[in-house]
Protein backbone atom coordinates (compact mmCIF):
# COMPACT_ATOMS: atom_id res chain seq x y z
CA UNK A 1 0.00 0.00 0.00
CA UNK A 2 2.87 2.29 0.84
CA UNK A 3 4.36 1.77 -2.65
CA UNK A 4 0.97 2.54 -4.23
CA UNK A 5 0.75 5.82 -2.29
CA UNK A 6 4.30 6.75 -3.31
CA UNK A 7 3.43 6.00 -6.96
CA UNK A 8 0.27 8.12 -6.77
CA UNK A 9 2.25 10.98 -5.18
CA UNK A 10 4.87 10.76 -7.92
CA UNK A 11 2.20 10.79 -10.65
CA UNK A 12 0.49 13.80 -9.04
CA UNK A 13 3.79 15.66 -8.89
CA UNK A 14 4.45 14.90 -12.57
CA UNK A 15 0.99 16.14 -13.53
CA UNK A 16 1.51 19.37 -11.57
CA UNK A 17 4.94 19.82 -13.16
CA UNK A 18 3.43 19.30 -16.61
CA UNK A 19 0.73 21.86 -15.91
CA UNK A 20 3.36 24.32 -14.69
CA UNK A 21 5.46 24.02 -17.84
CA UNK A 22 2.34 24.13 -19.99
CA UNK A 23 1.33 27.41 -18.34
CA UNK A 24 4.85 28.73 -18.72
CA UNK A 25 4.87 27.86 -22.40
CA UNK A 26 1.45 29.52 -22.85
CA UNK A 27 2.68 32.67 -21.12
CA UNK A 28 5.89 32.71 -23.16
CA UNK A 29 4.04 32.43 -26.47
CA UNK A 30 1.41 35.08 -25.62
CA UNK A 31 2.02 38.32 -27.51
CA UNK A 32 0.63 41.77 -26.90
CA UNK A 33 -1.16 43.97 -29.41
CA UNK A 34 -4.59 44.10 -30.98
CA UNK A 35 -5.63 44.68 -34.60
CA UNK A 36 -9.06 46.28 -35.07
CA UNK A 37 -10.77 46.50 -38.45
CA UNK A 38 -12.01 49.99 -39.32
CA UNK A 39 -14.25 51.36 -42.09
CA UNK A 40 -13.38 49.93 -45.51
CA UNK A 41 -11.64 52.21 -48.02
CA UNK A 42 -14.18 53.96 -50.27
CA UNK A 43 -12.02 53.76 -53.40
CA UNK A 44 -11.21 50.73 -55.53
CA UNK A 45 -9.09 47.88 -54.18
CA UNK A 46 -5.39 48.52 -54.77
CA UNK A 47 -1.79 48.06 -53.67
CA UNK A 48 1.39 50.14 -53.60
CA UNK A 49 -0.40 53.41 -52.89
CA UNK A 50 1.34 56.26 -51.09
CA UNK A 51 0.19 57.83 -47.84
CA UNK A 52 0.99 60.85 -45.70
CA UNK A 53 -0.38 62.48 -42.56
CA UNK A 54 -0.72 66.25 -42.04
CA UNK A 55 -1.43 66.85 -38.37
CA UNK A 56 -4.20 64.36 -37.65
CA UNK A 57 -5.44 64.26 -41.28
CA UNK A 58 -4.58 61.06 -43.16
CA UNK A 59 -4.30 60.85 -46.96
CA UNK A 60 -3.75 58.04 -49.46
CA UNK A 61 -3.07 58.62 -53.17
CA UNK A 62 -2.49 56.56 -56.30
CA UNK A 63 -1.66 52.87 -56.43
CA UNK A 64 -2.35 49.96 -58.76
CA UNK A 65 -5.62 48.00 -58.97
CA UNK A 66 -4.16 45.14 -60.99
CA UNK A 67 -5.61 46.76 -64.14
CA UNK A 68 -5.14 50.50 -63.73
CA UNK A 69 -2.71 52.98 -62.21
CA UNK A 70 -4.59 55.52 -60.09
CA UNK A 71 -4.57 59.30 -59.49
CA UNK A 72 -7.32 59.66 -56.89
CA UNK A 73 -6.68 61.15 -53.44
CA UNK A 74 -8.67 60.16 -50.35
CA UNK A 75 -8.73 61.51 -46.81
CA UNK A 76 -9.43 59.28 -43.82
CA UNK A 77 -10.94 60.86 -40.68
CA UNK A 78 -9.88 58.57 -37.84
CA UNK A 79 -12.23 60.18 -35.29
CA UNK A 80 -15.27 59.63 -37.53
CA UNK A 81 -13.91 56.43 -39.13
CA UNK A 82 -14.96 57.84 -42.52
CA UNK A 83 -13.53 58.58 -45.98
CA UNK A 84 -13.78 61.68 -48.20
CA UNK A 85 -12.49 62.01 -51.76
CA UNK A 86 -10.25 65.03 -52.36
CA UNK A 87 -8.77 66.63 -55.50
CA UNK A 88 -7.26 64.08 -57.87
CA UNK A 89 -3.51 64.19 -58.32
CA UNK A 90 -2.96 66.13 -61.61
CA UNK A 91 0.23 64.34 -62.65
CA UNK A 92 0.73 60.91 -64.17
CA UNK A 93 -1.16 58.06 -62.51
CA UNK A 94 1.29 55.81 -60.67
CA UNK A 95 2.15 53.30 -57.98
CA UNK A 96 5.21 52.70 -55.78
CA UNK A 97 5.78 56.43 -55.25
CA UNK A 98 6.98 58.15 -52.05
CA UNK A 99 5.00 60.52 -49.87
CA UNK A 100 5.63 62.44 -46.66
CA UNK A 101 4.45 65.57 -44.87
CA UNK A 102 6.31 68.68 -43.73
CA UNK A 103 4.39 71.18 -41.58
CA UNK A 104 1.03 71.84 -43.28
CA UNK A 105 1.67 70.15 -46.65
CA UNK A 106 2.04 66.69 -48.11
CA UNK A 107 4.69 65.83 -50.72
CA UNK A 108 4.47 63.15 -53.40
CA UNK A 109 6.82 61.99 -56.13
CA UNK A 110 8.78 59.36 -58.08
CA UNK A 111 6.99 56.04 -58.85
CA UNK A 112 6.03 53.88 -61.82
CA UNK A 113 3.23 54.34 -64.36
CA UNK A 114 3.33 50.89 -65.98
CA UNK A 115 5.86 51.93 -68.63
CA UNK A 116 8.12 54.60 -67.15
CA UNK A 117 10.01 55.27 -63.96
CA UNK A 118 9.15 58.74 -62.69
CA UNK A 119 11.00 61.62 -61.02
CA UNK A 120 8.49 64.48 -60.75
CA UNK A 121 7.67 65.92 -57.34
CA UNK A 122 4.52 67.64 -56.06
CA UNK A 123 3.07 69.27 -52.95
CA UNK A 124 -0.51 69.08 -51.69
CA UNK A 125 -2.18 71.69 -49.49
CA UNK A 126 -5.07 70.11 -47.53
CA UNK A 127 -6.48 73.51 -46.54
CA UNK A 128 -7.07 74.58 -50.15
CA UNK A 129 -7.29 71.02 -51.57
CA UNK A 130 -4.79 71.93 -54.30
CA UNK A 131 -1.71 70.36 -55.88
CA UNK A 132 1.44 72.24 -56.96
CA UNK A 133 4.33 70.87 -59.00
CA UNK A 134 7.67 71.43 -57.28
CA UNK A 135 11.28 71.11 -58.41
CA UNK A 136 11.78 67.62 -59.85
CA UNK A 137 13.63 65.00 -57.84
CA UNK A 138 17.27 65.37 -59.02
CA UNK A 139 18.25 61.73 -58.60
CA UNK A 140 17.57 59.10 -61.22
CA UNK A 141 13.92 58.38 -61.95
CA UNK A 142 12.85 55.43 -59.80
CA UNK A 143 10.20 53.55 -57.87
CA UNK A 144 9.97 51.59 -54.58
CA UNK A 145 12.14 54.24 -52.91
CA UNK A 146 11.84 55.65 -49.38
CA UNK A 147 10.48 59.09 -48.53
CA UNK A 148 10.23 60.70 -45.08
CA UNK A 149 10.60 64.01 -43.26
CA UNK A 150 13.01 64.95 -40.47
CA UNK A 151 13.43 68.28 -38.71
CA UNK A 152 11.52 70.24 -41.35
CA UNK A 153 13.24 68.70 -44.37
CA UNK A 154 12.30 65.89 -46.74
CA UNK A 155 14.42 62.92 -47.79
CA UNK A 156 14.16 60.52 -50.71
CA UNK A 157 16.56 57.61 -51.19
CA UNK A 158 17.11 54.00 -52.19
CA UNK A 159 14.73 52.47 -54.76
CA UNK A 160 14.95 50.89 -58.21
CA UNK A 161 16.00 52.80 -61.34
CA UNK A 162 16.92 49.73 -63.39
CA UNK A 163 19.02 48.46 -60.50
CA UNK A 164 18.80 48.99 -56.74
CA UNK A 165 20.16 52.24 -55.29
CA UNK A 166 21.15 53.66 -51.89
CA UNK A 167 21.73 57.36 -52.64
CA UNK A 168 19.81 60.02 -50.66
CA UNK A 169 18.61 63.52 -51.48
CA UNK A 170 17.38 66.23 -49.12
CA UNK A 171 14.55 68.67 -49.92
CA UNK A 172 14.23 72.08 -48.25
CA UNK A 173 10.62 73.34 -48.52
CA UNK A 174 11.66 76.88 -47.59
CA UNK A 175 13.97 77.29 -50.58
CA UNK A 176 12.21 74.63 -52.67
CA UNK A 177 15.58 73.13 -53.55
CA UNK A 178 17.22 69.71 -53.47
CA UNK A 179 20.69 68.84 -52.21
CA UNK A 180 22.68 65.63 -52.53
CA UNK A 181 22.91 63.96 -49.13
CA UNK A 182 25.39 61.42 -47.82
CA UNK A 183 24.17 57.92 -48.65
CA UNK A 184 23.43 55.29 -46.05
CA UNK A 185 25.93 52.52 -45.41
CA UNK A 186 25.34 48.89 -46.24
CA UNK A 187 23.64 47.53 -49.32
CA UNK A 188 21.63 49.17 -52.06
CA UNK A 189 17.96 48.22 -51.90
CA UNK A 190 14.40 48.73 -53.06
CA UNK A 191 11.19 48.02 -51.16
CA UNK A 192 12.73 48.93 -47.78
CA UNK A 193 10.79 50.13 -44.72
CA UNK A 194 11.16 53.27 -42.62
CA UNK A 195 9.67 54.71 -39.43
CA UNK A 196 10.47 57.97 -37.67
CA UNK A 197 10.82 58.48 -33.90
CA UNK A 198 11.82 61.88 -32.46
CA UNK A 199 13.32 63.14 -35.75
CA UNK A 200 15.33 59.96 -36.27
CA UNK A 201 14.50 57.74 -39.27
CA UNK A 202 15.09 54.00 -38.87
CA UNK A 203 15.60 52.15 -42.16
CA UNK A 204 15.91 48.47 -43.00
CA UNK A 205 14.74 45.56 -45.09
CA UNK A 206 14.27 45.60 -48.83
CA UNK A 207 15.85 43.57 -51.62
CA UNK A 208 19.17 43.87 -53.46
CA UNK A 209 20.20 41.45 -56.22
CA UNK A 210 17.33 39.17 -55.20
CA UNK A 211 18.57 38.97 -51.58
CA UNK A 212 16.60 40.20 -48.55
CA UNK A 213 18.79 42.70 -46.73
CA UNK A 214 19.21 42.52 -42.95
CA UNK A 215 21.28 45.61 -42.04
CA UNK A 216 19.49 48.36 -40.09
CA UNK A 217 20.34 52.09 -40.08
CA UNK A 218 19.33 55.31 -38.34
CA UNK A 219 19.48 58.84 -39.75
CA UNK A 220 19.43 61.61 -37.14
CA UNK A 221 17.64 64.63 -38.58
CA UNK A 222 19.27 67.03 -36.10
CA UNK A 223 22.91 66.04 -36.63
CA UNK A 224 22.22 64.81 -40.20
CA UNK A 225 24.38 61.77 -39.54
CA UNK A 226 23.96 58.00 -40.02
CA UNK A 227 24.56 55.24 -37.48
CA UNK A 228 24.28 51.47 -37.86
CA UNK A 229 22.00 49.54 -35.53
CA UNK A 230 21.78 45.85 -34.62
CA UNK A 231 21.21 43.66 -37.68
CA UNK A 232 17.65 42.48 -38.25
CA UNK A 233 18.68 38.80 -38.23
CA UNK A 234 20.20 39.03 -34.74
CA UNK A 235 19.09 36.10 -32.52
CA UNK A 236 17.75 34.28 -35.60
CA UNK A 237 14.63 36.52 -35.77
CA UNK A 238 14.57 36.25 -39.53
CA UNK A 239 10.89 37.20 -39.82
CA UNK A 240 11.95 40.81 -39.21
CA UNK A 241 13.79 40.75 -42.57
CA UNK A 242 11.37 41.44 -45.44
CA UNK A 243 10.47 43.73 -48.34
CA UNK A 244 7.38 45.79 -49.21
CA UNK A 245 6.46 46.01 -45.52
CA UNK A 246 5.02 48.97 -43.62
CA UNK A 247 6.88 50.80 -40.87
CA UNK A 248 5.25 53.22 -38.43
CA UNK A 249 5.68 54.68 -34.96
CA UNK A 250 3.38 54.95 -31.95
CA UNK A 251 4.77 56.94 -29.05
CA UNK A 252 8.44 56.12 -28.45
CA UNK A 253 8.34 52.79 -30.31
CA UNK A 254 8.66 51.75 -33.95
CA UNK A 255 6.65 48.98 -35.60
CA UNK A 256 6.97 46.72 -38.62
CA UNK A 257 4.13 44.72 -40.20
CA UNK A 258 3.11 42.85 -43.38
CA UNK A 259 5.49 42.38 -46.33
CA UNK A 260 7.18 39.50 -48.07
CA UNK A 261 10.10 37.19 -47.38
CA UNK A 262 9.76 34.79 -50.28
CA UNK A 263 6.22 34.24 -48.99
CA UNK A 264 3.90 36.78 -47.37
CA UNK A 265 4.61 37.69 -43.75
CA UNK A 266 2.08 38.63 -41.04
CA UNK A 267 4.51 38.81 -38.10
CA UNK A 268 4.48 42.21 -36.37
CA UNK A 269 7.50 43.53 -34.48
CA UNK A 270 8.07 46.40 -32.06
CA UNK A 271 11.40 48.27 -31.99
CA UNK A 272 12.76 49.98 -28.88
CA UNK A 273 15.30 52.64 -29.99
CA UNK A 274 16.74 52.96 -26.48
CA UNK A 275 17.57 49.26 -26.21
CA UNK A 276 18.11 48.80 -29.98
CA UNK A 277 16.03 45.66 -29.64
CA UNK A 278 12.95 44.05 -31.22
CA UNK A 279 9.99 42.31 -29.56
CA UNK A 280 7.32 40.33 -31.37
CA UNK A 281 3.72 41.54 -31.16
CA UNK A 282 0.41 40.02 -32.28
CA UNK A 283 0.48 39.04 -35.95
CA UNK A 284 -1.37 41.26 -38.42
CA UNK A 285 -4.93 39.91 -38.36
CA UNK A 286 -5.98 40.77 -41.90
CA UNK A 287 -5.08 38.63 -44.90
CA UNK A 288 -1.30 38.39 -45.29
CA UNK A 289 -0.10 40.94 -47.84
CA UNK A 290 2.66 43.09 -49.28
CA UNK A 291 2.49 46.55 -50.86
CA UNK A 292 0.26 47.89 -48.07
CA UNK A 293 0.09 51.53 -46.97
CA UNK A 294 0.13 53.02 -43.49
CA UNK A 295 -1.13 56.14 -41.67
CA UNK A 296 0.54 57.21 -38.44
CA UNK A 297 0.35 60.45 -36.47
CA UNK A 298 2.53 59.21 -33.62
CA UNK A 299 -0.46 58.31 -31.43
CA UNK A 300 -2.51 56.04 -33.72
CA UNK A 301 -1.56 53.89 -36.72
CA UNK A 302 -3.60 52.24 -39.49
CA UNK A 303 -2.47 49.65 -42.06
CA UNK A 304 -4.54 49.47 -45.23
CA UNK A 305 -4.80 48.17 -48.81
CA UNK A 306 -2.08 45.90 -50.30
CA UNK A 307 -1.98 42.70 -52.34
CA UNK A 308 -1.70 38.94 -52.20
CA UNK A 309 -0.69 37.59 -55.61
CA UNK A 310 -3.27 39.10 -58.02
CA UNK A 311 -5.74 39.93 -55.23
CA UNK A 312 -5.94 43.58 -54.10
CA UNK A 313 -7.47 44.76 -50.80
CA UNK A 314 -9.66 47.62 -49.56
CA UNK A 315 -9.61 46.95 -45.80
CA UNK A 316 -8.01 49.08 -43.07
CA UNK A 317 -6.78 47.94 -39.64
CA UNK A 318 -5.79 49.96 -36.59
CA UNK A 319 -2.99 48.57 -34.43
CA UNK A 320 -3.29 49.00 -30.67
CA UNK A 321 0.10 47.82 -29.38
CA UNK A 322 -0.70 47.61 -25.67
CA UNK A 323 -4.12 45.97 -25.82
CA UNK A 324 -4.72 42.25 -25.51
CA UNK A 325 -5.48 40.58 -28.82
CA UNK A 326 -9.18 40.10 -29.59
CA UNK A 327 -9.97 38.32 -32.86
CA UNK A 328 -13.67 39.23 -32.60
CA UNK A 329 -13.30 43.02 -32.94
Amino acid sequence: MKKVNQLLSTLAALVMLGLFFSCQESEDTTTEGNWVRRSYFDGSNRSNSSSFTVGSRHFVVGGYTGDDYMRDLWEYDASADAWTRRADFPGTARSNAVAFAIDSKGYYGTGYDGRNKLGDFWSYDPNSDTWTEEAAFPGTERYSALGFALNGKGYIGTGFDGSEQKDFWQYDPNTKTWNSFISMGGAKRSGAFVFVINDVAYIGGGINNGIYEFDFWALDGTTESWSQKEDLDEDDNYTIVRSEAVGFSIGPMGYLATGSQGSLVSATWEYDPVLDDWEDKTDFEGTARSGASVFSDGDRAFVLLGKSSSLRFDDIWEFLPFEESDEDD
